[in-house]
C-alpha cells in the first residue's frame, strides 16, 4: 500500500465521522502539541514558546468559531483545555504579556 492510498484511508475514515467528531478530535491534536511546547512533555524536553503562540491562537480560534455548532456539551471541556494550556504558556514564558494579550486571548478574553 502506498503512502497516498495510507493517507486516502484516513480521510476517507474520518469523513464517516460527524463534524463535532472531527473538530474535536483536531482540536485535542493540537492542545497536546500546544502543551508540549510549553514543556510539559513527559519526557522534560523543552518546548518552544513561539510554536506554542501558534498552536493556540489558532485551536482558540478553532473552539470559538465552532462552539455553536458544538453546543455547550461538547465546547466546554475544549475551552477547560484550551484554558489550561494557556495558563501553562504564561507560567512558562519569562515576559509575561498583558492581559488579554496572551495567545488565543482575542477569542477568549483574558485569561489569570
Amino acid at each position: 500500500m502506498s503512502e497516498y492510498d495510507k493517507i486516502e484511508d484516513q480521510i476517507t475514515e474520518i469523513s464517516d465521522l460527524p463534524a463535532v467528531e472531527v473538530i474535536g478530535r483536531y482540536a485535542v491534536d493540537l492542545l497536546s502539541v500546544a502543551a508540549v511546547q510549553c514543556g510539559l512533555a513527559a519526557d522534560g524536553r523543552k518546548g518552544d514558546l513561539d510554536e506554542a503562540r501558534k498552536l493556540i491562537t489558532a485551536v482558540a480560534g478553532l473552539i470559538t468559531a465552532a462552539a455553536p455548532d458544538l453546543g455547550d456539551h461538547h465546547a466546554r471541556p475544549l475551552r477547560d483545555a484550551l484554558r489550561q494550556v494557556q495558563l501553562a504558556f504564561r507560567e512558562a514564558s519569562v515576559i509575561k504579556d498583558a492581559p488579554g494579550q496572551g495567545p488565543g486571548e482575542k477569542y477568549t478574553g483574558p485569561v489569570n
